[in-house]
């Protein structure tokens, strides 16, 4: 059952303090430290972490809610968040001694994490690989998308190895083994997102989450597709306040009925619904503004940038498939009848 208590929390907190300086978040090269803070200061760090380490143990419907609602603040802000959410999950989780070095601090917010896994979905060959060896494990290769660099404390990687994938728990700085080059978005840049380059850098053996094998968290992956959705949602769940459009809102409602509803086969056609409504509503927006909405000011500019980085950000084949289908079919459902 929806935690309602959290659920209006998360909508105040992005309603008094996300959304007052997105714009300005929208211009920062980085994010600042107190909105961070402030997720953590509500305890939304631990929001998917057991009770007994401190966290909020919500369930998936809240915690979706959750999401959707911060990101009708701020998308930047709870993009980079988003991302600690796995790694808390699974360093709470495991039996290796990570667990007790740093789950509790995850779940406090304490210890800050971003994610590099997104490489797991592209095709062979691997793009970083982990070998064994005396000092634990060695990762060379690059991890294409790690966001928040500078403002997470560790990074929670998956390598190749094998057919296996191993997961770890590495620190979040450069050294001669690691190194970083940011990426310059056109949307969400305050998530200070790098590409991480690994050459033999060791990671020990006590900083291993788990391993597992590839088709487990394939399998794994595909039901979880599920949170970004909420991503868009509330895009445009800003996008129809800003419109005071109630028929909107129905839309939005309906799109998240079919995203809580789809099988794993349905999800990747509900994530593409979800983020094209968004695209459509931002847009709306920018038209019903005028010239004022290409100004830097302008929430409809930011939202329409926001919009269409979500078609793509962790979009896989079978969600671009869906996308690519909808789009067409919109687009002939509008050709223009002509006389034969």
């Amino acid at each position: 059952m929806m935690d309602t208590e959290l659920v209006d929390r998360a909508q105040r907190l992005a309603d008094d303090v996300l959304f007052p300086r997105a714009l300005a978040t929208d211009r920062a090269d980085r994010l600042a430290a107190e909105v961070l803070d402030a997720l953590a200061d509500g305890g939304f760090y631990g929001l998917l972490a057991p009770r007994e380490l401190g966290g909020l143990a919500a369930d998936p419907e809240t915690a979706f809610a959750v999401i959707e609602r911060l990101a009708s603040g701020c998308l930047a802000t709870t993009f980079t968040w988003l991302q600690h959410l796995g790694a808390s999950v699974a360093v709470a989780a495991s039996r290796a001694p990570v667990h007790d070095e740093f789950a509790s601090a995850l779940a406090s917010g304490r210890c800050r994490a971003g994610v590099a896994f997104g490489h797991l979905r592209r095709p062979d060959p691997p793009q970083l690989t982990a070998t064994q060896c005396d000092d634990g494990w060695r990762l060379h290769g690059s991890a294409p998308w790690v966001s928040g660099w500078g403002l997470v404390d560790v990074v929670h990687v998956g390598a190749r190895t094998g057919s296996d994938v191993v997961w770890l728990l590495i620190d979040a700085s450069e050294s001669p083994t690691l190194q970083v080059e940011r990426l310059r978005l056109s949307a969400i840049d305050a998530s200070a997102t790098v590409r991480a380059d690994f050459a033999d850098h060791v990671v020990a053996s006590d900083r291993v989450v788990a391993r597992e094998a590839l088709a487990d968290w394939q399998t794994r992956d595909a039901i979880g597709l599920r949170p970004n959705g909420s991503l868009a949602l509330g895009v445009a769940q800003r996008a129809a306040r800003l419109l005071d459009d109630h028929a909107a809102l129905r839309a939005i409602a309906d799109a998240r009925t079919r995203l809580d509803q789809a099988s794993p086969a349905l999800l990747p056609e509900a994530r593409a619904s979800a983020s094209l409504l968004a695209l459509q509503l931002a847009t709306t927006l920018t038209v019903n503004g005028g010239g004022r909405s290409v100004l830097v000011d302008s929430h409809a500019q930011r939202l329409l940038r926001e919009a269409a980085f979500l078609l793509v950000q962790g979009q896989t084949a079978a969600i671009r498939g869906a996308q690519l289908a909808q789009l067409r079919a919109n687009r002939d459902s509008h050709e223009p009848v002509t006389d034969g």
